[in-house]
């Protein structure tokens, strides 16, 4: 790797890693999640949910992450680890929800994110990966009801996972 190369990797990393520390903010009640939407993308980045599909822009995606988190007030998203190579990031966390089962593991997802940072403290593509059939399990598993307050995605979501032009080169 170039020094060039060796260095856009560190912004990259070190800016998820900002974002992570945004996430945890969130969860303390210090940000909204809107808030990590206004800070951390580009005005034409794609944001791409498992369960609500695709997500065209910086504005969109701020209001999709308050619309879609709603209600998801007690899980949590702790993160596990994360690669990077240039512009590009992957890394997994958990999707965790309250409580814990009788032998005190957590109930919890395995959650993929696929990012492309695009400079200046921000990215421009973010896929998040999970086994929706694993998080309707531990749901159930768990006994977890949504709150009246929580919003479900769409019926028929967007589900094109094409990443930012040029992006794959």
């Amino acid at each position: 790797m170039t020094d060039s190369s060796t260095d856009r990797t560190a912004e990259a990393k070190a800016t998820y890693f900002r974002y992570v520390e945004g996430r945890e903010a969130v969860a303390r009640g210090d940000r909204s999640w809107s808030s990590l939407g206004e800070e951390f993308f580009t005005d034409d980045a794609v944001f791409i949910d498992p369960a609500w599909g695709r997500v065209e822009g910086r504005a969109a995606i701020a209001a999709f992450m308050d619309e879609s988190m709603l209600g998801l007030e007690d899980w949590t998203f702790p993160e596990s680890w994360t690669m990077a190579e240039g512009d590009r990031v992957v890394t997994m966390w958990w999707n965790r929800l309250p409580g814990a089962r009788d032998d005190g593991t957590p109930y919890q997802a395995v959650g993929i994110s696929v990012m492309h940072y695009a400079g200046d403290g921000r990215f421009s593509y973010e896929s998040d990966l999970l086994n929706m059939a694993e998080v309707g399990e531990i749901i159930g598993d768990s006994g977890w009801r949504p709150p009246a307050t929580m919003n479900f995605p769409p019926a028929r979501p967007n589900r094109d996972v094409t990443p930012p032009r040029g992006w794959l080169a």
